[in-house]
């Protein structure tokens, strides 16, 4: 583990996760203030600030590593981008496991959703339209914008601003505390500050979410439900304790919504899809609740309407699976697959249930029939990958993962597997390179280079191997003298 410094590395890891987000957004009208913070934090900045935290919290945070769920809320997540203004930076979106009611973005283009908001976020345009806020706060600059502010009141550097403004989208009661110490300035300005960012991410969020062709009406009924549930609650979710939903912000969603035309949008099965993997992996519940949300919820869309009743079924496949009931899991998933051959939420599960019934080679068939048709996909590519490795075809299968981590760099399970077939094949450099790899990715800078380190040591004396690693330490010596630089 690296050595811990005052700095904003170490005032973030010091504060649990919990953070911001709701709301929807406009007005193409509105004036350029994109840049009002250039004097403070330059966009190059923002992104290595960016990076930095996003390290930390895949140490320090239960990061859902699901590639079958980071398909699906990259798709919404580049859809809005792709409508959004202002955009000067890539984005990044990922998903944390955590029951509260959260989404948050940071420097550089970091968007990071609680699995909890699936649980209140009834359809797509719902997520779509906290997604699309949380987009707005990072064209918008909102982050640095209040850094320059606060610099303009205090002496503290800027390593110390970005601290406190990421311990507050972290954390929202230490970061308020951290904030008002770090800069002086009072807990009332610190709210009012934040309400003007929070209407102005707003406006341009609904302008983003009505460009995407997502129903702009979600933003305030998500908004209006969430402060009913909440109103008299003595203990508000984290999203609302630093973004605050006074009733003027949820009648000025309301009208900005009703401006835009009418769109009747078709219920969305990937949406729901989404929702059941959640509440059947991730929602943190017995087998039996998660049954009972999923038979409640599979009811109710018989009554509405059945395009999305698959989802349900889906999700109860994913217990039955979980819990071994494999005969019970594949004649769910035998009726989806008809339905839909192609749909990568059912494809993932056949693996795992092939797997499971230690019929890896039919998944192999089955995968490899659906990369003819999308080749290179990520979620059929990690399966594929990992039926690989269970036929103990390992020289294909690191074949295949060392395309897939060039290309996916950011994807932990790729380097686990990696390191599987490494050490299958008895390869124990490759494998202390590919631990490396995480090790880099969770900002412990030290001990991913001690393991490529050993790893030079166990390749042949001036091989081309050797040489790859050693030019691999002197990057990561580069990345971690930077990340320690931040104080």
């Amino acid at each position: 583990m690296f050595k811990r410094t005052r700095s904003l590395i170490c005032l973030c890891v010091a504060t649990a996760i919990a953070s911001p987000s709701v709301s929807v957004a406009n007005n193409i009208e509105l004036p350029d203030i994109g840049t009002a913070a250039g004097g403070t934090l330059t966009i190059d900045q923002e992104i290595i600030y960016g990076d930095a935290y996003m390290r930390i919290l895949r140490n320090n945070q239960p990061i859902v590593n699901d590639p079958v769920l980071n398909e699906y809320i990259d798709s919404i997540g580049h859809r809005l981008v792709a409508n959004a203004n202002d955009v000067k930076t890539p984005f990044t979106f990922f998903m944390i496991r955590d029951r509260n009611i959260n989404a948050f973005a940071f420097f550089g283009g970091y968007v990071a959703l609680h699995t909890g908001l699936f649980l209140h976020a009834q359809t797509e345009s719902e997520l779509a339209s906290v997604v699309a806020h949380e987009i707005a706060h990072v064209t918008q600059r909102h982050l640095a914008r209040r850094m320059e502010d606060q610099a303009r009141r205090s002496p503290a550097t800027m390593a110390a601003l970005a601290a406190s403004l990421l311990i507050a989208i972290a954390a929202p009661e230490a970061g308020i505390a951290a904030i008002t110490a770090a800069t002086a300035g009072s807990m009332q300005s610190q709210i009012n500050y934040t309400r003007s960012n929070e209407k102005e991410a707003d406006r341009f969020g609904i302008n983003t979410l009505a460009k995407a062709g997502f129903e702009v009406k979600a933003m305030p009924r998500f908004f209006g439900r969430l402060a009913d549930e909440y109103r008299y609650a003595s203990k508000p979710p984290p999203m609302l304790l630093t973004h605050p939903l006074p009733e003027d912000r949820i009648t000025d969603s309301r009208e900005r919504a009703r401006s835009y035309p009418p769109m009747r949008i078709q219920p969305s099965l990937d949406y729901q899809l989404a929702r059941s993997r959640i509440v059947a992996r991730y929602a943190g519940i017995e087998s039996d609740a998660a049954m009972d949300w999923l038979d409640r919820a599979e009811r109710r869309a018989n009554q509405s309407g059945k395009e999305i009743a698959p989802a349900f079924r889906y999700g109860k496949a994913l217990v039955h699976l979980d819990n071994k009931k494999l005969e019970e899991a594949e004649a769910i998933l035998d009726e989806l697959i008809k339905l839909d051959p192609n749909n990568n939420f059912y494809l993932d599960a056949f693996s795992d249930l092939y797997i499971e019934k230690k019929q890896p080679e039919k998944a192999k068939v089955m995968l490899e029939r659906a990369l003819k048709a999308t080749p290179n996909n990520a979620v059929l590519t990690i399966n594929y990958a990992n039926v690989l490795l269970k036929l103990d075809e390992n020289e294909q299968a690191i074949r295949v993962l060392q395309r897939y981590t060039h290309d996916n760099s950011d994807d932990i399970n790729g380097w686990h597997l990696l390191s599987e077939g490494h050490i299958a094949m008895g390869a124990s450099a490759e494998d202390l390179a590919a631990r490396a790899e995480i090790l880099a990715l969770k900002a412990n800078w030290n001990k991913a280079i001690q393991f490529y380190t050993q790893a030079g040591q166990l390749a042949e004396l001036g091989s081309l191997q050797q040489a790859r690693y050693d030019a691999r330490i002197d990057q990561l010596m580069v990345q971690r003298d930077r990340f320690l630089s931040l104080q």
